[in-house]
Protein backbone atom coordinates (compact mmCIF):
# COMPACT_ATOMS: atom_id res chain seq x y z
CA UNK A 1 0.00 0.00 0.00
CA UNK A 2 1.28 3.64 -0.96
CA UNK A 3 2.37 5.53 2.00
CA UNK A 4 0.46 9.02 2.55
CA UNK A 5 2.82 11.53 3.54
CA UNK A 6 2.10 13.01 6.54
CA UNK A 7 1.52 16.90 6.89
CA UNK A 8 -0.06 19.35 8.77
CA UNK A 9 -2.28 22.36 6.94
CA UNK A 10 -0.69 25.77 5.96
CA UNK A 11 -1.81 27.77 8.87
CA UNK A 12 -2.58 25.37 11.73
CA UNK A 13 -0.48 25.20 14.57
CA UNK A 14 0.56 21.80 16.08
CA UNK A 15 2.93 21.73 18.99
CA UNK A 16 5.65 19.54 20.69
CA UNK A 17 4.98 18.34 24.13
CA UNK A 18 6.67 20.55 25.90
CA UNK A 19 5.21 23.93 23.71
CA UNK A 20 1.89 22.64 24.15
CA UNK A 21 2.44 21.90 28.31
CA UNK A 22 3.41 25.55 28.06
CA UNK A 23 0.05 26.60 26.09
CA UNK A 24 -2.22 24.59 28.08
CA UNK A 25 -0.36 26.36 31.55
CA UNK A 26 -1.15 29.77 29.63
CA UNK A 27 -4.77 28.36 29.46
CA UNK A 28 -4.87 27.89 33.06
CA UNK A 29 -3.72 31.32 33.98
CA UNK A 30 -5.87 32.49 31.75
CA UNK A 31 -8.71 30.82 33.26
CA UNK A 32 -8.35 31.34 36.90
CA UNK A 33 -7.92 34.90 36.21
CA UNK A 34 -10.62 35.49 34.57
CA UNK A 35 -12.70 33.13 37.66
CA UNK A 36 -11.12 36.25 39.86
CA UNK A 37 -13.51 38.80 38.93
CA UNK A 38 -16.82 36.48 38.43
CA UNK A 39 -17.06 35.21 35.05
CA UNK A 40 -18.48 31.89 34.34
CA UNK A 41 -16.85 29.38 31.59
CA UNK A 42 -18.63 29.28 28.18
CA UNK A 43 -18.45 26.53 24.89
CA UNK A 44 -20.12 27.36 22.03
CA UNK A 45 -20.58 24.50 18.59
CA UNK A 46 -17.29 25.43 15.77
CA UNK A 47 -20.24 24.72 13.73
CA UNK A 48 -23.08 26.68 13.37
CA UNK A 49 -25.55 27.31 10.71
CA UNK A 50 -24.36 29.69 7.97
CA UNK A 51 -27.01 32.32 8.62
CA UNK A 52 -26.57 32.38 12.07
CA UNK A 53 -22.74 33.20 11.72
CA UNK A 54 -23.02 35.66 9.26
CA UNK A 55 -25.83 37.71 10.09
CA UNK A 56 -23.52 40.72 11.43
CA UNK A 57 -21.15 39.71 8.20
CA UNK A 58 -20.67 39.87 4.75
CA UNK A 59 -17.93 41.53 2.89
CA UNK A 60 -14.71 40.13 4.00
CA UNK A 61 -15.98 37.99 7.04
CA UNK A 62 -17.86 36.21 4.05
CA UNK A 63 -14.62 35.94 2.25
CA UNK A 64 -12.54 34.22 5.24
CA UNK A 65 -15.40 32.13 6.55
CA UNK A 66 -14.74 28.17 5.98
CA UNK A 67 -18.27 27.38 4.48
CA UNK A 68 -19.58 23.56 3.27
CA UNK A 69 -22.92 21.74 2.75
CA UNK A 70 -24.13 18.64 4.90
CA UNK A 71 -27.08 17.20 3.07
CA UNK A 72 -29.50 20.31 3.10
CA UNK A 73 -27.63 21.90 5.84
CA UNK A 74 -25.71 25.32 4.80
CA UNK A 75 -23.03 25.16 7.45
CA UNK A 76 -19.84 27.60 8.46
CA UNK A 77 -17.13 27.14 11.09
CA UNK A 78 -16.90 30.01 13.74
CA UNK A 79 -14.40 32.57 13.00
CA UNK A 80 -14.90 34.70 16.35
CA UNK A 81 -16.19 33.71 19.73
CA UNK A 82 -18.55 37.19 19.68
CA UNK A 83 -21.14 36.48 17.05
CA UNK A 84 -21.68 32.92 19.07
CA UNK A 85 -21.70 34.33 22.09
CA UNK A 86 -24.45 36.95 20.76
CA UNK A 87 -26.87 33.86 19.27
CA UNK A 88 -26.15 32.25 23.35
CA UNK A 89 -27.25 35.04 25.21
CA UNK A 90 -30.43 35.78 22.34
CA UNK A 91 -31.23 32.05 22.58
CA UNK A 92 -31.40 31.98 26.50
CA UNK A 93 -32.10 35.36 27.72
CA UNK A 94 -34.85 34.12 30.18
CA UNK A 95 -32.38 31.46 31.84
CA UNK A 96 -29.62 33.71 31.93
CA UNK A 97 -28.70 36.17 34.68
CA UNK A 98 -27.44 39.78 33.50
CA UNK A 99 -25.11 41.15 33.99
CA UNK A 100 -24.11 38.06 32.41
CA UNK A 101 -20.14 37.83 32.31
CA UNK A 102 -18.57 34.88 30.71
CA UNK A 103 -15.07 33.78 29.46
CA UNK A 104 -14.73 31.50 26.36
CA UNK A 105 -11.27 30.13 25.30
CA UNK A 106 -11.98 28.07 21.53
CA UNK A 107 -10.54 27.75 18.60
CA UNK A 108 -11.51 30.06 15.69
CA UNK A 109 -11.16 29.25 11.96
CA UNK A 110 -10.30 32.13 8.73
CA UNK A 111 -9.62 31.20 5.45
CA UNK A 112 -7.61 34.04 5.11
CA UNK A 113 -3.50 33.87 3.68
CA UNK A 114 -1.15 32.22 6.26
CA UNK A 115 1.48 34.11 6.88
CA UNK A 116 4.14 34.20 9.72
CA UNK A 117 2.61 34.37 12.90
CA UNK A 118 -0.53 34.81 11.31
CA UNK A 119 -3.01 31.32 11.26
CA UNK A 120 -6.17 29.85 9.75
CA UNK A 121 -7.43 27.77 12.88
CA UNK A 122 -6.06 29.48 16.12
CA UNK A 123 -7.49 30.17 19.89
CA UNK A 124 -9.08 32.98 21.16
CA UNK A 125 -9.71 34.14 24.59
CA UNK A 126 -12.52 36.32 25.02
CA UNK A 127 -14.22 37.79 27.81
CA UNK A 128 -17.66 39.75 27.95
CA UNK A 129 -19.83 41.36 30.42
CA UNK A 130 -23.70 41.79 28.72
CA UNK A 131 -26.18 43.93 30.34
CA UNK A 132 -29.95 44.14 29.88
CA UNK A 133 -30.90 47.48 28.57
CA UNK A 134 -28.10 49.33 30.60
CA UNK A 135 -24.49 48.50 31.72
CA UNK A 136 -22.99 50.64 33.99
CA UNK A 137 -19.67 52.06 32.99
CA UNK A 138 -17.66 51.15 36.34
CA UNK A 139 -17.65 47.85 33.76
CA UNK A 140 -15.54 49.33 31.60
CA UNK A 141 -13.20 50.39 34.23
CA UNK A 142 -12.98 47.01 35.55
CA UNK A 143 -11.32 45.71 32.02
CA UNK A 144 -8.09 46.58 32.15
CA UNK A 145 -7.11 45.21 35.62
CA UNK A 146 -8.49 42.46 34.14
CA UNK A 147 -6.28 42.69 31.24
CA UNK A 148 -3.79 43.88 33.88
CA UNK A 149 -3.84 40.97 36.26
CA UNK A 150 -3.60 38.10 33.44
CA UNK A 151 -0.79 39.49 31.76
CA UNK A 152 1.46 40.03 34.94
CA UNK A 153 0.09 36.38 36.30
CA UNK A 154 1.50 34.75 32.56
CA UNK A 155 4.72 37.13 33.83
CA UNK A 156 4.73 39.75 31.09
CA UNK A 157 5.73 43.14 32.48
CA UNK A 158 6.25 45.34 29.93
CA UNK A 159 3.44 46.19 28.27
CA UNK A 160 0.68 48.96 27.95
CA UNK A 161 -3.26 48.79 27.53
CA UNK A 162 -3.65 51.94 26.12
CA UNK A 163 -7.31 53.07 25.75
CA UNK A 164 -9.77 55.37 23.93
CA UNK A 165 -13.39 56.31 23.90
CA UNK A 166 -15.33 56.08 20.74
CA UNK A 167 -17.63 58.58 21.82
CA UNK A 168 -14.95 61.49 22.43
CA UNK A 169 -13.95 60.54 18.94
CA UNK A 170 -17.25 60.70 17.42
CA UNK A 171 -18.18 63.98 19.25
CA UNK A 172 -14.64 65.46 17.62
CA UNK A 173 -15.25 64.46 14.53
CA UNK A 174 -19.12 66.35 14.94
CA UNK A 175 -17.46 69.22 15.51
CA UNK A 176 -15.82 69.59 12.52
CA UNK A 177 -18.51 69.18 10.41
CA UNK A 178 -17.43 65.28 9.68
CA UNK A 179 -20.23 62.87 11.04
CA UNK A 180 -20.67 61.05 8.10
CA UNK A 181 -16.77 60.54 7.24
CA UNK A 182 -16.29 59.80 10.99
CA UNK A 183 -16.18 56.35 10.55
CA UNK A 184 -13.88 56.02 7.74
CA UNK A 185 -11.34 58.28 9.49
CA UNK A 186 -11.43 56.38 12.08
CA UNK A 187 -10.44 53.11 10.41
CA UNK A 188 -7.62 55.52 9.12
CA UNK A 189 -6.39 56.57 12.36
CA UNK A 190 -6.26 53.27 13.73
CA UNK A 191 -3.68 52.46 11.15
CA UNK A 192 -1.08 54.94 12.29
CA UNK A 193 1.29 52.28 14.31
CA UNK A 194 1.77 50.47 10.96
CA UNK A 195 1.63 53.77 7.88
CA UNK A 196 2.79 55.86 10.50
CA UNK A 197 1.05 60.15 10.33
CA UNK A 198 2.37 60.89 6.73
CA UNK A 199 0.81 58.19 5.54
CA UNK A 200 -2.49 58.79 7.69
CA UNK A 201 -2.69 62.40 6.93
CA UNK A 202 -2.28 61.39 3.13
CA UNK A 203 -5.19 59.10 2.91
CA UNK A 204 -7.16 60.91 5.53
CA UNK A 205 -7.11 63.95 1.97
CA UNK A 206 -7.03 61.91 -0.51
CA UNK A 207 -8.98 58.75 -0.23
CA UNK A 208 -11.40 59.95 2.61
CA UNK A 209 -12.23 63.23 1.64
CA UNK A 210 -11.25 65.49 4.65
CA UNK A 211 -9.79 68.96 3.62
CA UNK A 212 -6.21 69.79 4.53
CA UNK A 213 -6.85 72.21 7.22
CA UNK A 214 -9.45 69.41 9.01
CA UNK A 215 -6.66 66.88 8.56
CA UNK A 216 -4.44 69.34 10.45
CA UNK A 217 -6.59 69.46 13.12
CA UNK A 218 -6.91 65.95 13.44
CA UNK A 219 -3.28 64.95 13.14
CA UNK A 220 -3.01 67.79 15.96
CA UNK A 221 -5.64 66.33 18.03
CA UNK A 222 -4.64 62.47 18.15
CA UNK A 223 -1.05 63.69 18.85
CA UNK A 224 -2.42 64.52 21.70
CA UNK A 225 0.26 63.09 24.58
CA UNK A 226 1.83 63.42 28.72
CA UNK A 227 0.31 61.78 31.31
CA UNK A 228 -3.24 60.02 32.00
CA UNK A 229 -4.22 63.80 33.42
CA UNK A 230 -2.17 65.98 31.47
CA UNK A 231 -4.24 64.14 27.99
CA UNK A 232 -7.53 64.51 30.25
CA UNK A 233 -7.09 68.19 30.95
CA UNK A 234 -5.92 69.27 27.14
CA UNK A 235 -9.07 67.61 26.10
CA UNK A 236 -11.33 70.19 28.46
CA UNK A 237 -10.60 72.62 25.96
CA UNK A 238 -12.89 70.90 23.44
CA UNK A 239 -15.73 69.93 26.05
CA UNK A 240 -19.16 72.57 25.43
CA UNK A 241 -19.26 71.87 21.76
CA UNK A 242 -20.56 68.31 21.38
CA UNK A 243 -22.54 66.62 23.44
CA UNK A 244 -21.52 63.34 22.22
CA UNK A 245 -17.82 64.35 22.80
CA UNK A 246 -18.58 65.65 25.97
CA UNK A 247 -20.24 62.26 27.56
CA UNK A 248 -17.36 60.16 26.32
CA UNK A 249 -15.09 62.59 28.07
CA UNK A 250 -16.88 62.12 30.95
CA UNK A 251 -16.90 57.46 30.49
CA UNK A 252 -12.89 58.29 30.09
CA UNK A 253 -12.36 60.09 33.19
CA UNK A 254 -14.65 57.60 35.16
CA UNK A 255 -12.50 54.91 33.59
CA UNK A 256 -9.40 56.55 34.87
CA UNK A 257 -10.31 57.55 37.92
CA UNK A 258 -11.42 54.01 38.97
CA UNK A 259 -7.59 52.38 37.57
CA UNK A 260 -5.79 53.18 41.29
CA UNK A 261 -8.61 51.25 43.37
CA UNK A 262 -8.72 48.56 40.23
CA UNK A 263 -5.14 47.76 40.49
CA UNK A 264 -3.99 49.10 37.49
CA UNK A 265 0.02 50.81 38.04
CA UNK A 266 0.00 54.19 35.65
CA UNK A 267 3.12 52.64 33.84
CA UNK A 268 0.65 50.18 32.41
CA UNK A 269 -2.10 51.89 30.81
CA UNK A 270 -2.36 55.42 28.64
CA UNK A 271 -4.99 57.11 27.17
CA UNK A 272 -4.36 57.40 23.57
CA UNK A 273 -6.53 59.09 21.21
CA UNK A 274 -5.23 57.11 18.39
CA UNK A 275 -6.94 54.22 19.52
CA UNK A 276 -10.60 53.68 17.34
CA UNK A 277 -10.28 50.05 16.64
CA UNK A 278 -11.14 49.32 13.08
CA UNK A 279 -15.16 47.72 14.07
CA UNK A 280 -17.99 49.91 13.83
CA UNK A 281 -19.94 48.52 16.53
CA UNK A 282 -18.00 49.41 19.47
CA UNK A 283 -19.54 52.92 20.87
CA UNK A 284 -17.56 53.37 23.98
CA UNK A 285 -14.29 52.23 25.58
CA UNK A 286 -11.62 50.73 23.31
CA UNK A 287 -8.98 49.13 24.63
CA UNK A 288 -5.63 47.76 23.03
CA UNK A 289 -2.71 46.32 24.60
CA UNK A 290 0.66 46.36 23.39
CA UNK A 291 3.77 44.49 24.29
CA UNK A 292 6.76 48.20 25.08
CA UNK A 293 9.77 46.26 23.67
CA UNK A 294 8.06 44.69 20.65
CA UNK A 295 5.93 47.11 18.69
CA UNK A 296 5.63 45.81 15.67
CA UNK A 297 3.62 42.77 17.28
CA UNK A 298 0.53 45.00 17.17
CA UNK A 299 -2.32 44.42 19.74
CA UNK A 300 -1.61 41.47 22.08
CA UNK A 301 -4.99 42.27 23.63
CA UNK A 302 -8.27 44.40 22.48
CA UNK A 303 -11.70 45.08 22.78
CA UNK A 304 -14.04 47.65 23.97
CA UNK A 305 -18.06 48.55 24.91
CA UNK A 306 -20.84 47.84 22.28
CA UNK A 307 -24.60 48.78 23.14
CA UNK A 308 -26.06 46.23 20.39
CA UNK A 309 -24.81 42.48 20.99
CA UNK A 310 -27.03 40.64 19.59
CA UNK A 311 -29.37 43.00 17.40
CA UNK A 312 -29.79 40.42 14.43
CA UNK A 313 -31.35 38.10 16.80
CA UNK A 314 -33.93 40.06 19.26
CA UNK A 315 -34.94 42.92 19.49
CA UNK A 316 -33.92 43.38 23.48
CA UNK A 317 -31.16 45.74 23.98
CA UNK A 318 -28.38 44.07 25.29
CA UNK A 319 -25.08 46.00 25.53
CA UNK A 320 -21.71 44.74 26.80
CA UNK A 321 -17.75 45.47 26.48
CA UNK A 322 -15.18 42.85 26.01
CA UNK A 323 -12.01 41.87 25.21
CA UNK A 324 -10.14 39.16 23.21
CA UNK A 325 -6.52 37.57 23.42
CA UNK A 326 -5.60 36.08 20.42
CA UNK A 327 -3.30 33.60 22.03
CA UNK A 328 -2.26 31.19 19.49
CA UNK A 329 -0.68 34.40 17.95
CA UNK A 330 0.48 35.66 21.33
CA UNK A 331 2.03 31.89 21.66
CA UNK A 332 3.54 32.38 18.85
CA UNK A 333 4.96 35.47 19.05
CA UNK A 334 6.79 34.69 22.87
CA UNK A 335 7.91 31.72 21.42
CA UNK A 336 9.60 33.57 18.79
CA UNK A 337 11.28 36.77 20.77
CA UNK A 338 12.77 33.80 23.64
CA UNK A 339 10.06 34.84 26.54
CA UNK A 340 8.65 31.59 26.87
CA UNK A 341 10.29 29.95 30.26
CA UNK A 342 12.09 26.61 29.27
CA UNK A 343 12.78 25.82 32.75
CA UNK A 344 9.15 25.90 33.59
CA UNK A 345 8.13 21.81 34.27
CA UNK A 346 6.86 20.96 31.11
CA UNK A 347 7.38 17.23 31.97
CA UNK A 348 3.86 14.88 31.96
CA UNK A 349 4.79 13.09 35.04
CA UNK A 350 6.20 13.99 38.22
CA UNK A 351 7.37 10.57 39.10
CA UNK A 352 8.49 7.54 36.37
CA UNK A 353 8.28 4.38 38.37
CA UNK A 354 10.73 1.88 37.69
CA UNK A 355 9.86 -1.84 38.60
CA UNK A 356 12.75 -3.93 39.54
CA UNK A 357 10.80 -7.27 39.77
CA UNK A 358 8.32 -9.21 37.40
CA UNK A 359 5.76 -9.01 40.58
CA UNK A 360 4.37 -5.54 39.45
CA UNK A 361 1.82 -5.34 42.34
CA UNK A 362 4.12 -3.14 44.81
CA UNK A 363 4.30 -0.59 41.79
CA UNK A 364 0.92 -0.29 41.16
CA UNK A 365 0.05 0.07 44.34
CA UNK A 366 2.81 3.07 44.91
CA UNK A 367 1.36 4.73 41.74
CA UNK A 368 -2.10 4.47 43.23
CA UNK A 369 -0.69 6.11 46.42
CA UNK A 370 1.31 8.54 44.49
CA UNK A 371 -1.86 9.42 42.43
CA UNK A 372 -4.25 9.88 45.74
CA UNK A 373 -1.24 12.31 47.05
CA UNK A 374 -1.76 14.72 43.90
CA UNK A 375 1.51 13.54 42.53
CA UNK A 376 1.25 12.61 38.83
CA UNK A 377 3.32 9.44 38.52
CA UNK A 378 3.84 7.20 35.17
CA UNK A 379 4.10 3.49 35.31
CA UNK A 380 6.93 1.95 33.04
CA UNK A 381 6.55 -1.85 32.78
CA UNK A 382 7.89 -2.13 29.22
CA UNK A 383 10.66 -4.87 29.02
CA UNK A 384 13.59 -2.66 28.01
CA UNK A 385 17.24 -2.12 29.33
CA UNK A 386 17.90 -0.56 32.54
CA UNK A 387 19.89 2.49 30.22
CA UNK A 388 16.55 2.40 27.76
CA UNK A 389 14.04 3.38 30.60
CA UNK A 390 16.70 6.09 31.93
CA UNK A 391 16.93 7.90 28.80
CA UNK A 392 13.04 7.44 28.44
CA UNK A 393 12.87 9.67 32.10
CA UNK A 394 15.31 12.00 30.34
CA UNK A 395 13.90 12.90 27.15
CA UNK A 396 10.48 13.35 28.91
CA UNK A 397 12.01 15.57 31.79
CA UNK A 398 10.45 13.72 34.25
CA UNK A 399 12.20 15.62 37.62
CA UNK A 400 12.17 11.97 39.54
CA UNK A 401 12.52 8.10 39.12
CA UNK A 402 11.77 6.26 41.87
CA UNK A 403 13.28 2.36 41.64
CA UNK A 404 11.31 -0.21 43.22
CA UNK A 405 13.33 -3.81 44.02
CA UNK A 406 13.36 -6.44 46.24
CA UNK A 407 15.42 -4.50 48.76
CA UNK A 408 13.06 -1.75 48.85
CA UNK A 409 9.72 -3.59 48.98
CA UNK A 410 11.24 -5.87 51.95
CA UNK A 411 12.28 -2.87 53.56
CA UNK A 412 9.38 -0.68 52.86
CA UNK A 413 11.37 2.07 51.63
CA UNK A 414 11.81 3.97 48.04
CA UNK A 415 14.75 4.56 45.85
CA UNK A 416 14.48 7.84 43.99
CA UNK A 417 16.90 9.91 41.87
CA UNK A 418 16.00 13.69 41.12
CA UNK A 419 17.12 13.82 37.32
CA UNK A 420 17.47 17.34 37.51
CA UNK A 421 20.32 17.28 40.34
CA UNK A 422 21.67 13.84 40.12
CA UNK A 423 21.27 13.14 43.44
CA UNK A 424 20.01 9.87 44.78
CA UNK A 425 18.94 8.67 48.18
CA UNK A 426 16.56 5.82 49.82
CA UNK A 427 14.23 6.15 52.44
CA UNK A 428 10.87 5.15 54.10
CA UNK A 429 8.10 5.49 51.68
CA UNK A 430 6.67 8.52 54.34
CA UNK A 431 9.53 10.48 53.98
CA UNK A 432 10.83 9.64 50.35
CA UNK A 433 7.00 11.19 49.26
CA UNK A 434 7.59 14.35 51.43
CA UNK A 435 11.23 14.80 49.48
CA UNK A 436 9.23 14.44 46.41
CA UNK A 437 6.45 16.84 47.11
CA UNK A 438 8.95 19.27 48.31
CA UNK A 439 11.02 19.01 45.55
CA UNK A 440 8.11 19.43 43.15
CA UNK A 441 6.87 22.54 45.39
CA UNK A 442 10.01 24.14 45.19
CA UNK A 443 10.75 23.39 41.31
CA UNK A 444 7.21 23.91 39.62
CA UNK A 445 6.82 27.77 40.42
CA UNK A 446 7.35 30.92 38.05
CA UNK A 447 5.74 32.03 35.30
CA UNK A 448 5.18 30.71 31.99
CA UNK A 449 6.53 34.16 30.48
CA UNK A 450 9.90 35.19 31.22
CA UNK A 451 9.84 39.24 30.96
CA UNK A 452 12.83 41.02 30.64
CA UNK A 453 12.43 44.06 32.91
Amino acid sequence: MEKIKPRTLSGFMELLPRRQMQMERMMEVLRRSYSLYGFTPLDTPAIEASEVLLAKGGGETEKQIYRFTKGDADLSLRFDLTVPLAKYVAMNYAQLTFPFRRYQIGKVYRGERAQRGRFREFYQADIDIIGDGALDIVNEAEIPSIIYRTFTSLGLRRFRIRVNNRKLLTGFYELLGLTEKSGAIMRTVDKLDKIGPEKVKLILTEDDGVSAADAEEIMSFIAITGTNAQVLEALERYRGRSATFDAGLDELNTVVGYLSAFGVPEENFAVDLTIARGLDYYTGTVYETVMLDHPEVGSICSGGRYDDLAGYYTDRKLPGVGISIGLTRLFFVLEDQGYLNDALLTAPADVLILPMTDDMAPAISLATRLREAGIRAQLYSEKKKFKAKMAYADRLGVPYVVFLGEDEISAGKLSIKDMRSGQQITEETDAALAFIAQGLAAGSGGCVILDRE
